[in-house]
């Protein structure tokens, strides 16, 4: 995963609304650095179009309209992970993930065709023919109190929090920013986007 990770982050230039990095920006290809998530709540540096320079042409019309739609019934929603990351990039994301704070259940009322899977961490798959799109719910932080096995594995872990908690879940900064395609704004809680500039690959927690 972090092979395949780093082969998209290096393999072309990225725009990113400033001039691409000379070659001195490949020289962070070692370790990923690790940087300690903030429990507290933190409002996110909103990136305008003019500094991202995403084009919407590549997203997925489906994902505008899951995002769409549940803003419509007045709740948040966002292209999230590694679709935004490759947005960022330049390039057409081969899949779609879908960030809320609705429910699994309130999503699922919203389309026509969308089913709830997952025991650990339930998630919707909205289905537009042969497109899924994967729509989760913002996650709370890590809890004591989640059901584990005998091993300390959870179980369960379907406690929903706030978007910052969503963002400190996640696995890499690069990773953790949002992408609203009505006004096409990246909310960016962990300095993702000073990251994948600079060609670092930096852990979250």
């Amino acid at each position: 995963m972090i092979k395949k990770l780093f082969k998209r982050m290096f393999s072309k230039p990225a725009t990113l609304g400033r001039e691409t990095p000379g070659p001195a920006a490949h020289l962070n290809l070692g370790t990923p650095k690790k940087v300690k998530a903030s429990y507290g709540v933190h409002k996110p540096k909103v990136w305008g179009v003019a500094e991202h320079k995403i084009d919407r042409r590549l997203v997925s019309h489906n994902a505008i309209r899951v995002c769409e739609t549940l803003q419509s019934k007045g709740y948040k929603a966002f292209v999230v992970g590694g679709a935004v990351r490759d947005l960022l990039l330049g390039m057409r994301p081969k899949d779609f993930d879908v960030a809320t704070d609705a429910s699994p259940e309130q999503t699922q009322r919203l389309f026509r065709r969308a089913r709830v899977i997952g025991r650990r961490f339930q998630i919707v798959h909205v289905m537009f023919g042969p497109e899924t799109i994967e729509t989760s719910t913002f996650r709370a932080l890590a809890s004591a109190s989640n059901e584990k096995d005998e091993h300390g594995r959870v179980l369960r872990d379907n406690e929903f929090g706030r978007q910052d908690e969503d963002a400190s879940r996640r696995d890499f900064t690069v990773n953790a920013m949002y992408y609203d395609p009505s006004t096409e704004t990246v909310w960016d809680y962990h300095h993702g986007m000073e990251d994948l500039r600079a060609r670092v690959l930096r852990m979250i927690g």
